[in-house]
């Protein structure tokens, strides 16, 4: 028993008090998905555009509902 596990790219060892380190293996390079980043990009485009309805929205409310009461 080294007190060593390894789970794919990392190695963790234990100290003689128990606690837990983890080494990422630096031989390996992480990859960035283009598809995962250009979905979070239509994402918050999708937010924003969400957004903008709304207030405008709200604010062709405003416009009608003042129109409608100075029209009384």
């Amino acid at each position: 028993m080294s007190g060593e596990h390894v789970t794919n790219n990392t190695v963790e060892t234990q100290n003689l008090e128990g606690d837990l380190h983890s080494l990422k293996n630096p031989q390996k390079k992480q990859r960035v998905d283009i598809n995962v980043l250009l979905n979070k990009v239509r994402m918050e485009q999708k937010k924003e555009k969400m957004e903008s309805t709304i207030f405008f929205g709200l604010v062709a409310a405003v416009i009608v509902v003042t129109g409608l009461i100075f029209s009384i």
